[in-house]
């Protein structure tokens, strides 16, 4: 079993130590390693990739390799490089390490890192998301000011979304770009300097995060008086709850469709009881609902890296 994570991910730790009591031979690192602490030797065969990973602890024979588990690794960096120089070392990490690692014969990736990069993309997600059934509230994408106005006349109140989410440093601390509603009055020009993603807002009455893992569905209603409850997780209550008829479907449905086995999704609940979908991450944390709720996630992502039937 080959995880891949950065040093400090607290939920890749519960899942290792659950395959460790299952006497699974677990070999962690993280490619931002490479090459300092991280070497590789592989060859190109007829039969697929073959060679191995060598870690300061561990060594892997790429052929064996029967699961992958692809969580938030940290970037390639060459620090010691002038920049030129740096800028093609890391681009060889990249397509070199990467390339690898993306191809072992007969492995199941949790997810595939390729997929992952897909699925990440909102735009892609929310067609997506309407292909396999679900419900989305009205959508714009826009580097239009006067577009952005028109669709906050019609359809407000509305929501600013980043498209993604780098860390801003403000006074030397980690900060993230809220999701906030968002006015007519606010948007001025510098609408036009990027693409933006403005959405209804939906008049929730609860948010729902559904864990899929493999063939296993966890549903979890989280209750807040929150627009965007990630803000503020010590304002949080849970509970078990039970999809809809055909959420179900339409949460395979949208896996199949990037290839993935694991999603996080977010849906919002309104007060006829409809669920509104807000986007599924590849990668989304999942292991902090375990101990909220009772629900054996860690277990069932062991058997899907075991590759255990369910």
């Amino acid at each position: 079993m080959l995880v891949v994570t950065n040093l400090d991910d607290p939920t890749t730790d519960l899942v290792i130590r659950e395959l460790h009591d299952r006497d699974v031979p677990v070999v962690r690192f993280d490619s931002g390693d490479f090459p300092t602490r991280l070497s590789v030797a592989a060859a190109i065969t007829s039969n697929g990739i073959k060679g191995r990973l060598t870690t300061p602890s561990r060594m892997a024979d790429l052929s064996q390799v029967r699961s992958l588990y692809y969580r938030r690794p940290s970037g390639f960096s060459f620090p010691h490089l002038d920049e030129q120089t740096a800028r093609f070392a890391v681009t060889q990490a990249r397509y070199g390490l990467g390339g690898i690692l993306a191809a072992l014969p007969g492995c199941r990736y949790v997810n595939h890192p390729h997929r992952i990069g897909d699925a990440e993309f909102k735009p892609s997600g929310l067609a997506a998301a309407v292909e396999a059934g679900f419900r989305i509230p009205p959508t714009l994408l826009s580097s239009d000011p006067g577009a952005a106005r028109a669709f906050i006349k019609r359809h407000g109140p509305v929501i600013y979304k980043p498209l993604s989410a780098p860390l801003y440093r403000i006074d030397g601390v980690s900060c993230t770009v809220k999701v906030a509603e968002v006015t007519v009055d606010e948007i001025d020009e510098d609408v036009a300097g990027t693409a933006h993603l403005f959405q209804q807002r939906v008049d929730k009455v609860t948010d729902v995060r559904v864990t899929v893992i493999g063939e296993r569905v966890f549903c979890v209603r989280i209750d807040s008086d929150l627009l965007d409850w990630r803000a503020d997780y010590g304002r949080l209550t849970y509970s078990v709850t039970q999809p809809p008829g055909g959420i179900a479907e339409a949460l395979f449905s949208y896996l199949a469709h990037f290839r993935l086995v694991f999603g996080a999704f977010d849906f919002a609940v309104d007060r006829h009881g409809r669920w509104w979908f807000l986007e599924c991450n590849p990668s989304g944390q999942w292991a902090w609902l375990e101990p909220e709720t009772g629900l054996p996630m860690v277990a069932a992502m062991a058997d899907l890296l075991e590759r255990k039937r369910t």
